[in-house]
């Protein structure tokens, strides 16, 4: 009987192993489009120093992209906890 529990325990552990990952995963391609998106709209030529100007471009879209992700992801957990009720 406690072979099925052990089992169990190690099928949960492995699942919440997994979720971590695919969050980290996500966490990654977030960044890397939001890398993408704000380097596009920020940088008219590269050089080897940022000015204030695309410095302050730069964090703006960073913050803007954050705020609309956790807006979006703040949404969809209420329509899915109003789903569950």
């Amino acid at each position: 009987f406690s072979y099925f529990a052990f089992n169990n325990a190690e099928a949960a552990e492995l699942q919440r192993l997994i979720a971590v990952e695919q969050q980290k995963a996500q966490f990654q391609a977030q960044v890397h489009n939001f890398t993408d998106v704000c380097w596009d709209k920020c940088m008219d030529k590269p050089s080897s120093k940022l000015d204030s100007r695309t410095e302050t471009c730069l964090v703006s879209c960073v913050e803007r992209f954050i705020d609309t992700t956790l807006t979006i992801t703040n949404r969809f957990t209420q329509m899915v906890q109003k789903g569950a009720h």
